[in-house]
C-alpha cells in the first residue's frame, strides 16, 4: 500500500485500496461515526469511472465494484444501527464533534418531519447525516424490519445510481478523466437535490396551510 495514501481523495483511495476500498469507506462511513469525513459520493462515482477508463495506471471492475459499494452500504447501515440500539443516546454523546452534532440534529428533524421510510432513504444522500442517521435510528428504536427495507432501499439507490453515473460517462465521453474533479463537485450537488427538493416542498406546503382565525368574544 502507498505510504501517499489520502483519505479524503477519492482517487487516492481506489488506486491504494482498488475495489476493496470501496467497501472499507462505505462500511466505515455508514456505519461507523469516525467514518464521517470519507468522501463516499466522490468515491463512488469516481470507481465508476474507472471501470469505464482507464486512469492512474488502474481499471476496476463494474461487478466488483457494484457489489463492494452495495456491501458495505447496506452492512455498515446495519452496523451502525445495531451500535445505537445498545449504546444508546450516550453514543452519540460521547463525541465532541460539532459536524456530528450538527448532523445528529439534522437527521432527527428528517425523521419527526418525513418518518421512518423517507428520511432513510434521503439521508443516504447527504453527507454526515447518512452516517449519523443509522445509529440514531437505533437510539429512537426505529423498528428493526422498517429500517431495514428502507435502509435497503436508499442504499442501493445511492449506490448503483452514482457507480453507473460516473461508468455511463466515462463510458461516453473520451478522456473524461481529465476533468475528474470539476465532475465530482457536480455529482456531490446533484446528490443533494432530493434533500433540496423535499424541503422546498415541505416549506411551501407550511407557508401554503391557513392560519385559524381568533373567535372574537
Amino acid at each position: 500500500m502507498p505510504l501517499a495514501l489520502n483519505p479524503l481523495d477519492a482517487t487516492s483511495l481506489l488506486t491504494s485500496l482498488g475495489v476493496l476500498g470501496v467497501f472499507i469507506v462505505l462500511f466505515a462511513e455508514t456505519g461507523l461515526l469516525i467514518g464521517f469525513f470519507l468522501p463516499g459520493d466522490s468515491l463512488l462515482f469516481t470507481a465508476g469511472l474507472l471501470c469505464a477508463t482507464q486512469s492512474a495506471g488502474m481499471r476496476l471492475s463494474l461487478p466488483l465494484v457494484l457489489v463492494a459499494a452495495a456491501a458495505g452500504a447496506l452492512l455498515g447501515a446495519q452496523a451502525g444501527y445495531v451500535l445505537g440500539r445498545r449504546a444508546g443516546r450516550a453514543l452519540l454523546d460521547r463525541t465532541r464533534n460539532a459536524r456530528l452534532h450538527a448532523g445528529a440534529a439534522r437527521a432527527e428533524e428528517m425523521l419527526a418531519r418525513y418518518g421512518h421510510g423517507k428520511a432513510i432513504v434521503l439521508a443516504r444522500f447527504v453527507p454526515v447525516v447518512r452516517t449519523v442517521l443509522n445509529p440514531l435510528a437505533g437510539v429512537l428504536e426505529v423498528p428493526a424490519r422498517t429500517f431495514t427495507i428502507w435502509q435497503t432501499a436508499g442504499g442501493l439507490v445511492w449506490t448503483v445510481g452514482l457507480v453507473l453515473a460516473g461508468y455511463g460517462l466515462g463510458s461516453a465521453v473520451p478522456n473524461v478523466d481529465r476533468y475528474l474533479l470539476p465532475l465530482v463537485g457536480v455529482i456531490v450537488l446533484a446528490s443533494l437535490l432530493p434533500l433540496g427538493l423535499e424541503l422546498l416542498r415541505a416549506r411551501r406546503g407550511s407557508t401554503t396551510t391557513p392560519t385559524p382565525q381568533k373567535r372574537i368574544p
